[in-house]
């Protein structure tokens, strides 16, 4: 099993926290968001990990210098557009394995969580938390009576009906076939001149076709972070990070 880290993204949001750094270098108890990855990728035992950069590029490949065997960078110089199209610069290695992870890189969390993710049978797996607050920021799953997801994203959820709902971590395990599906949709949304598609948009497209070929794990209670906002920085290191193991 193979993993792609997604870490080109400039992270405006953060504002004068992010001290000039992507966000995927922010620390957290003297680790960078990308080590606590990388760690936790090779502590699984996942020997080939690609991360795709692009805002301050050679700043993080500096940061990571002398890092493990198998570790590879791919360069997005679009990383001012979608988050699709840094999923696409990666389209060369995606299909190389079996199965991949797919990893947002600014996400603070407990190592319980990639184990769930790996282990679980369901061949492409969403991570799921049921402790969300609503509203257009989260990423939400919805899941109906029958295990089945039937939506994924930003959009409004009350005119679904669904059994469940939680937020997406933004870590992912998928198939070769599904991989190749993906970067086949992105490429789609390219031709449109939809250049700033999210990635997301792709795997909700694929989700509402196949639907029976994904499934979840949830991961209520685990703790986790997305660091999108100031304010995230300070709950990260305040409330998550004495929370992880």
């Amino acid at each position: 099993m193979q993993a792609i880290i997604l870490a080109a993204g400039r992270g405006r949001r953060l504002g004068a926290q992010a001290a000039g750094r992507p966000k995927s270098l922010l620390e957290f108890g003297g680790k960078s968001l990308l080590e606590r990855h990388i760690e936790r990728l090779r502590a699984n035992h996942i020997e080939h990990i690609t991360i795709v950069i692009g805002y301050q590029a050679e700043r993080i490949r500096a940061h990571l210098q002398g890092g493990p065997v198998g570790m590879d960078f791919i360069l997005n110089p679009r990383f001012h557009e979608g988050s699709g199209i840094s999923l696409a610069a990666a389209r060369e290695i995606i299909g190389k394995e079996p199965q991949f992870i797919l990893m947002d890189a600014d996400v603070l969390h407990d190592r319980r969580l990639l184990r769930r993710l790996i282990d679980s049978a369901a061949e492409n797996c969403f991570l799921l938390d049921q402790d969300f607050i609503p509203g257009v920021e989260p990423v939400k799953l919805c899941v109906n009576q029958s295990g089945r997801i039937i939506e994924f994203g930003k959009g409004r959820m009350d005119k679904l009906d669904y059994a469940l709902a939680g937020e997406s971590v933004g870590f992912f395990k998928f198939s070769r076939e599904t991989g190749r599906r993906l970067i086949a949709r992105i490429d789609r949304y390219l031709a449109e001149g939809r250049n700033d598609t999210p990635y997301e948009a792709a795997i909700r497209d694929l989700v509402l076709r196949y639907p029976d070929r994904f499934g979840y794990e949830d991961v209520t209670g685990l703790p986790w972070i997305e660091i999108d906002f100031p304010e995230d920085i300070a709950r990260a290191r305040t409330e998550i990070l004495p929370r992880l193991k």
